[in-house]
């Protein structure tokens, strides 16, 4: 997600402002989890196993990563270590976005949301974000349809 805009409170058409989406998919029911950040590091890609931990809070959960180098690292080792076994994190062959659910969402939320779309401000395009996510949470069978998978 990115659009042009301020700095600060100082806008700088040249500037660009930007947001990050981490997410992820329970693909067996369809449900989904994003979060949004001003920055993509270490730590924020590490809150989203924390998430995932915290809204499932009994159980294993079991994380497919591409291989992005800040899958591998510290922070996500430490919350994984937290865990105390209930986080299992593997890694998906390289250049395989079809085996990831959540880039099958991606790229549905790039069609209904920014494809051809030029939006206000950056809040605009996060409100937008949550909106897509909302209305899908609330129909997890078309979150199931659009990454394949089939009601357990």
């Amino acid at each position: 997600m990115e659009t042009q805009g301020a700095a600060g409170d100082d806008p700088n058409p040249l500037q660009p402002t930007r947001r990050y989406g981490l997410g992820a998919v329970n693909w067996p029911n369809g449900e989904t989890l994003v979060l949004t950040r001003h920055h993509k590091r270490r730590r924020e890609v590490a809150e989203l196993p924390e998430a995932i931990l915290e809204k499932h809070p009994t159980g294993t959960a079991y994380i497919g990563w591409d291989n992005a180098s800040t899958h591998e690292d510290d922070e996500v080792e430490a919350v994984s270590r937290a865990a105390a076994g209930r986080l299992v994190l593997f890694s998906l062959p390289t250049c395989s976005p079809w085996l990831n659910p959540i880039e099958m969402l991606w790229r549905q939320f790039r069609r209904e949301v920014t494809h051809c779309e030029l939006f206000a401000n950056i809040e605009a395009l996060v409100e937008a974000t949550r909106a897509f996510f909302g209305r899908y949470n609330r129909s997890p069978g078309s979150v199931r349809s659009i990454t394949g998978a089939h009601a357990t």
